[in-house]
């Protein structure tokens, strides 16, 4: 349900000083030297306001973190200022404009890189001197190099004579969006030909005619950076006509899409064609339309498109299902996984889910500013909740966020009339984008598929060059405190990128960037999703190895406190071996953790016969029917340049726990079986894999994948071929769940992943009285001892789950 958003400025009160100023010089209101001033008043106004966003407010500079993270800024502004010496080519002689960013490719990002550093660095100086408590406040000696610089770069390099080349993203959005920050910053020091030589250049770069269509770069979060530009370029020289161009231009971001890039009404957020991107150009997009959203508000620009609520539910249905007690779930984050620390960056802080995550969580804060009453106080809620269980990175200790994001996190922090809301338990599929996120009460989990829609991974620009495998049911869970670094630890630049946790993978050597850049690999099948009734979840994918001859059946059932995992049809013919990881356990640095097998500590790697497993405080591991079980514990040492050409060289050193199910060299038709149980102490997992009567299986072959568990009522099949199942049966390929109810009634769940099913008949054996409710597209339905559904075409449900209930007693 959508609520109509109600502005917390109205525009009478956003002019009151304009109308104040006119008043004071005896000017009548509607005299047109009275509406000039009203009109830069307003102007004036929307500076201020992005300064306060840029800056933040309502914090001590005196008191801890903010005193440090000052202290950080002005030394970090004082070197930037200290190293200048412009001339013709550079401002800073390690960042001449004619030299390539170290390790990058050349073609894809080219040299512009150096001039945008060289704005984000001027920003950086520019803060400096405006921040409180950073060395340089309000010092002249900086601001006159501050002025100097800006002067330099605009008149050097970034002006409208200037051809644009390398990469189209520095010229059009990182570099002007700095330039115009420091503008803005340090407006009342600039003279009027440097104001009018900076947005001519804006204009030559960023032409109107760069949000004329919705199409190419100018397409979610690059078409909102690119509004940002336009509407600060507006505000900079009171030009009202761009600041409307901005406000106009943000509209087709608002509507749901349904191919390319957006987002979807599953809640999906798509960039780059097919690479799912919530965490990393999606907290981008929340980051510029809240800014806006704010910035406009209640200004003669006031964002008004009814579609905007689209966006604004967003936060509930897109955002937060991947926060998870603070961080931003790697699974939607694409190559921004491999961007840990920095080369040559001694004040760097590492990227990770948390950071990420909590720079999304600050975002939520700044668009709830242009959000209703009642949305502001659910999301301030749900952001309270997120940093408080937060144990891995406190906000509070100023790591994850700067100065202005924490001010107002702080604020919300200490603001007890706002109570913390716990996580929404349940089970979230997002068919547009192959992602699942599964809720309850024991863990969280997260699940990364690839099909003809969703590339593989993504790599480009030098980054994530060894992600090949992370489409490939990777499947990620955190259960307990204990659990939060587990992503976040140094966990990209070590890991066994051939051994992910879930995935079934070749060995096959992979070249760095395999497949090609920007998403380019993606696998020839369609049949990737699953139904889900909002609490348990069927979800299955047709795995085809990148770059390899493996194909394999992958199905997953999401319980109350378990995750059954079936694998079949597994099959390779590259003369490499074949391995499904059933985990992968970062255990930190210097980390130990008890691994029994059936009641005995294994310490020596290998295999062993195995019906069930346990590794201190992180899960149990049950094997219906026993397998062979790979153990291995290692130390891996790896670098941030590894998977990142502008990562750090530093070695990064952590050690794990590996467990495998080896299908051996070039298997045919192999098959796998395992039970997940996050967080569950030694005494439950060996008591689940002792009780033969919790888990009944029902098939895994290449054909079909099902199993019942009784005592949930719980019965999940992935129908890869008309076929019949326990007591179910159906006539298509389709994914199928019944859950019945200790009330009497079951929810039964279909969904076509394929999107391809024209109509399907289904019968389960068993009795039903009546159906409650139902999809419009079931047609026809016949009840009693046997149940029988007709569907007519799915074709176009988009994957998405279809519900019926039913009254079986």
């Amino acid at each position: 349900m959508t609520t109509t958003p109600t502005s917390r400025w109205s525009r009478r009160g956003f002019l009151a000083t304009s109308g104040a100023a006119a008043l004071a010089l005896g000017l009548t209101s509607g005299s047109a030297q009275a509406q000039r001033i009203a009109d830069e008043d307003e102007f004036a106004t929307l500076r201020a306001r992005w300064r306060t966003l840029l800056l933040g407010e309502g914090f001590s500079p005196t008191a801890e973190p903010f005193r440090s993270k000052l202290a950080t800024l002005g030394t970090t502004a004082r070197r930037h200022l200290d190293a200048m010496a412009p001339k013709p080519g550079s401002v800073w002689p390690d960042a001449v404009y004619a030299d390539p960013e170290p390790d990058k490719d050349q073609e894809s990002y080219g040299y512009s890189g150096k001039i945008q550093a060289s704005a984000a660095r001027l920003r950086t100086m520019a803060e400096a001197y405006c921040q409180p408590g950073t060395g340089l406040t309000g010092d002249a000696a900086a601001k006159e190099k501050i002025i100097t610089a800006y002067a330099h770069l605009i008149a050097d390099v970034y002006h409208e004579n200037q051809a644009p080349y390398g990469n189209w993203y520095s010229w059009e959005i990182g570099a002007p969006q700095a330039l115009l920050d420091v503008a803005v910053l340090m407006h009342e020091h600039l003279d009027a030909a440097q104001i009018a030589a900076t947005v001519r250049a804006v204009d030559h770069f960023v032409p109107d005619s760069k949000v004329a269509e919705y199409t190419g770069t100018s397409t979610g979060a690059n078409r909102i950076d690119l509004c940002r530009v336009l509407a600060l370029r507006g505000i900079l020289d009171g030009t009202a006509a761009k600041v409307a161009l901005a406000r106009d231009a943000m509209s087709p971001t608002f509507p749901y899409v349904t191919k390319g890039d957006g987002l979807y009404a599953d809640g999906s957020l798509i960039q780059h064609t097919n690479v799912p991107y919530t965490g990393s150009y999606g907290a981008v997009l929340i980051d510029g339309t809240g800014r806006l959203l704010a910035l406009l508000d209640g200004s003669s620009w006031q964002v008004t498109d009814p579609k905007r609520q689209l966006f604004l539910d967003a936060v509930e249905a897109a955002y937060a299902p991947c926060l998870h007690d603070g961080l931003m779930m790697d699974g939607v984050s694409g190559r921004a996984i491999s961007r840990g620390l920095t080369a040559g960056d001694p004040l760097g802080v590492q990227q990770d889910d948390h950071l990420r995550g909590h720079a999304v969580i600050g975002s939520v804060l700044v668009l709830a500013q242009g959000a209703s009453a009642a949305e502001a106080a659910r999301w301030k809620a749900l952001a309270k909740g997120w940093f408080t269980r937060d144990r891995y990175a406190d906000v509070r200790s100023g790591r994850t966020l700067g100065v202005a994001a924490l001010s107002r996190a702080n604020a919300l922090l200490d603001d007890a009339a706002v109570k913390p809301a716990p996580e929404p338990l349940g089970h979230r599929l997002f068919p547009s984008m192959d992602r699942a996120v599964h809720r309850t009460s024991a863990f969280t989990a997260s699940l990364s598929m690839a099909s003809k829609r969703i590339t593989y991974y993504e790599n480009g620009n030098g980054e994530n060059v060894r992600g090949w495998h992370t489409g490939s049911g990777m499947l990620y869970w955190w259960a307990g405190d204990a659990n939060g670094g587990q992503y976040s630890d140094g966990y990209w630049p070590t890991v066994d990128p051939y051994r992910l946790p879930g995935t079934t993978a070749s060995l096959k050597k992979l070249a760095d960037g395999e497949g090609g850049t920007w998403g380019a690999a993606t696998p020839d099948t369609t049949w990737v999703g699953g139904a889900s009734d909002g609490t348990y979840a069927t979800v299955a994918q047709h795995l085809l190895g990148l770059s390899s001859t493996l194909t394999a059946r992958k199905s997953w059932f999401f319980l109350d406190d378990a995750i059954v995992c079936l694998g079949a049809g597994i099959t390779a013919t590259d003369g490499s071996g074949v391995q499904t990881v059933i985990d992968n356990r970062n255990l930190g640095p210097d980390g130990a953790a008890r691994l029994l097998v059936d009641g005995r500590v294994r310490e020596t790697n290998g295999t062993v016969d195995a019906r069930w497993a346990h590794l201190d405080g992180h899960a149990g591991y049950v094997f219906p029917g026993g397998t062979r079980l790979g153990t291995l514990r290692e130390a891996r040492t790896g670098t941030w340049k590894d998977i990142n050409g502008g990562g750090s060289t530093d070695p990064v050193t952590r050690r794990y726990v590996t467990l495998t199910a080896d299908h051996g060299t070039d298997p045919d038709d192999a098959s796998y079986a395992y039970v997940v149980l996050p967080g569950a102490s030694r005494p439950r997992t060996a008591a689940r894999a002792a009780d033969r009567d919790w888990l009944v299986q029902l098939a895994n072959s290449a054909r079909a994948q099902g199993i019942r568990v009784p005592s949930l009522g719980f019965t999940g099949v992935t129908f890869w071929e008309p076929e019949t199942v326990g007591k179910v049966t159906a006539d298509a390929p389709v994914c199928v769940q019944i859950v019945e109810r200790r009330d009497g009634t079951a929810v039964l769940t279909v969904s076509d992943p394929r999107r391809a099913v024209r109509g399907l008949r289904l019968t389960w054996k068993h009795p039903v009285r009546t159906v409650l409710s139902k999809p419009s597209t079931l047609t026809s339905a016949r009840t009693g001892p046997s149940l029988s559904l007709t569907f007519g075409d799915l074709s176009g449900t988009a994957g998405g789950s279809q519900r019926v209930v039913l009254r079986v007693r």
